[in-house]
């Protein structure tokens, strides 16, 4: 009986660069020194190429004034258009609050949030106006110098005179950013007295 001997030969380490991971070996195809990347981070290099690809691959609707336009492409100079209108109508309504977002078409966190944009102005109807702002646009500098935007995503909170009540911070993460817009919603959430 001939007893393989294997793993007697194995070294105790290996040394492999980061450029040769996606290189074979060649001469040796069952070379002891083939490193996986270990499960855990194999994990999350799958849910991270399957968040990106989620991301780059949901469509960016923006709320429009006009009731939307149902999958017709506007033009930058419609879109702003409607959505200089839908601010100015969210602050001549009766609503206590209105939140501005401003965003870039070409930023992937603006793009990731419209599905909770749409769910945070449908949860807070009662009392909340959301409106939109492309930063990229020149027609909204004078709000941009106003609110001090200088980046995006960024989400204000105004009251019925356009003042600007809080914003929020830096977007260094998609969770950062819905973290700061909860934060908002209660800033600028109405007190409602409570009757004994």
């Amino acid at each position: 009986m001939e007893r393989d001997n294997s793993s007697s030969k194995r070294p105790v380490f290996c040394l492999k660069w980061p450029w040769e991971t996606a290189i074979p070996n060649q001469n040796n195809p069952r070379s002891p020194c083939t490193l996986e990347t270990p499960w855990l981070f194999r994990s999350f290099q799958n849910l991270t190429s399957l968040a990106v690809n989620f991301i780059n691959t949901s469509p960016r609707s923006r709320n429009s004034p006009l009731g939307g336009t149902m999958g017709k492409k506007s033009s930058p100079e419609e879109q702003s258009t409607a959505e200089q209108g839908a601010f100015a109508a969210a602050l001549a309504s009766d609503k206590a609050a209105t939140v501005l977002e401003f965003y870039s078409r070409k930023c992937q966190l603006c793009n990731s949030l419209s599905k909770f944009v749409a769910e945070v102005q449908k949860r807070n109807a009662d009392w909340l106006n959301i409106a939109f702002a492309d930063a990229e646009d020149d027609r909204w500098l004078p709000e941009l110098q106003h609110y001090d935007i200088k980046y995006v995503p960024c989400f204000v909170v105004v009251d019925k005179e356009g003042r600007a009540l809080a914003k929020t911070g830096v977007p260094y993460s998609r969770l950062h950013v819905v973290a700061g817009v909860s934060h908002l919603l209660t800033l600028g959430r109405p007190h409602r007295e409570h009757n004994p």
